[in-house]
């Protein structure tokens, strides 16, 4: 059963909460985060990607780097720009976007948990990006990236987490500057805190890595270099748990750059294997079902519908329509066997909506774009459930966790 619990979050004066809160270190680059933390001292960029503060010539992985985010962080601290709460709590974080609510619980979940697969993966990590993280947590002492996990819902837990929002203030209520909403309520009450941990004990037998691989290996990898100097902190890691009737999974699209040697033609007649091929259109086509799939070829959209047969209904990663498209088109057609390392293919997050696709092949910087129906959370959770691994790129959650609102400093409990 999961194992969850409240913490001392550090966290932002409230009239300071919009200023620090800034997107997750992960979805920005460099550039992206000096600008978008220009003229603003709070900024939690500053701790996150503390390259910002050091000349452009430096390597983002330099020590210098995390040891300039050691600096910052104390300077936030010293300058009362964050404050430690004085017990341990449970905090509910409601993000609204576009009119739609999605709540979770945030709280720190057990290491242990993580490597004794109560806590599912589903996607593989890369050692180069847990090494980043493993340098930012061990040398600045404080886990400042969430990890999104998912549970299949639990009416007591909804409605205790109602009850809160319905009675409490929230501590922090805000719209950042992308218009999505952020509210955060402090559970601090002792019987609440018990119901909340008692509820996963019992109730919960497993949570689902959404958003966060890296970040929760870098945590189990730091308590492990840590060995019996590990303080007790570092047997948790930062997350948010959202149930799943609240997650929200967008589409994750793909574009490619050549044909392999086909004409756009002898493409489209290739697909015919596989896909019913619906009349060209000028309107954009987006999925709404399994199996079916927009094309963007030569200023036109095709519907596509994958033929019985294409896929294993059985096969928990066959049945994905990210591996339909992998294993008959790209890899079958189009010769990009794997799409990690293979640049003659992108991905582009549904976020940037249907327009980005095309804009992307009318540019001539790719010569085809197709849109996709989002993966859906019991796919996830099938996946995870049976020991798999999802292909690269499958999900796309929205919205972010704003970092800097609510970190985990691993010697601190």
């Amino acid at each position: 059963m999961a194992s969850i619990h409240p913490f001392k979050a550090l966290r932002p004066q409230p009239q300071l909460a919009k200023q620090v809160a800034s997107l997750p270190y992960d979805v920005l680059n460099s550039a992206e985060a000096k600008a978008m933390a220009q003229g603003n001292p709070y900024s939690f960029l500053h701790i996150t990607k503390s390259e910002i503060d050091l000349s452009d010539k430096i390597d983002i992985h330099a020590p210098e780097v995390y040891l300039q985010a050691k600096e910052n962080l104390d300077a936030f601290i010293k300058r009362d720009v964050l404050f430690r709460e004085n017990k341990a709590c449970y905090y509910i974080y409601q993000l609204v976007m576009n009119g739609r609510a999605q709540t979770g619980l945030v709280c720190v979940s057990s290491v242990d948990d993580y490597e004794n697969e109560i806590i599912k993966k589903h996607e593989f990590t890369r050692p180069e990006k847990e090494l980043d993280r493993i340098n930012h947590i061990s040398i600045s002492g404080a886990q400042t990236g969430n990890v999104f996990l998912a549970y299949r819902n639990n009416s007591r837990i909804d409605d205790i987490v109602d009850q809160c929002k319905k009675t409490k203030s929230p501590g922090y209520d805000f719209i950042a500057d992308d218009g999505i909403q952020h509210s955060i309520w402090v559970v601090n009450d002792d019987k609440t805190i018990a119901a909340i941990t008692e509820i996963f004990e019992k109730e919960i037998p497993a949570t689902y890595i959404a958003d966060g691989h890296h970040r929760a290996a870098s945590a189990a990898k730091v308590r492990k270099q840590l060995g019996d100097k590990a303080p007790q902190g570092a047997n948790y890691f930062l997350t948010t748990l959202f149930p799943s009737n609240q997650l929200y999974i967008m589409d994750y699209n793909r574009v490619v750059k050549d044909l392999n040697g086909l004409s756009a033609e002898e493409f489209l007649a290739s697909l015919d294997l596989y896909f019913e091929i619906g009349a060209a259109q000028k309107e954009a086509v987006k999925p709404t079902a399994l199996h079916e799939f927009g094309l963007y070829i030569s200023g036109n959209w095709y519907r596509l519908t994958a033929k019985s047969g294409t896929y294993d209904e059985h096969d928990p990663i066959g049945v994905l329509d990210v591996s339909i498209l992998q294993d008959k088109v790209l890899s079958g057609i189009l010769g990009i066997h794997d799409p990690r390392t293979d640049k003659r293919v992108d991905f582009v997050g549904g976020i940037r909506g249907l327009g980005e696709l095309e804009k992307r092949v009318n540019s001539g910087d790719v010569v085809a774009a197709f849109s996709l129906y989002p993966v859906t959370i019991e796919q996830l959770f099938n996946i995870a459930d049976s020991g798999q691994v999802m292909p690269p790129k499958s999900t796309w959650f929205e919205p972010k966790l704003r970092d800097g609102l609510l970190t985990h400093l691993i010697a601190s409990e």
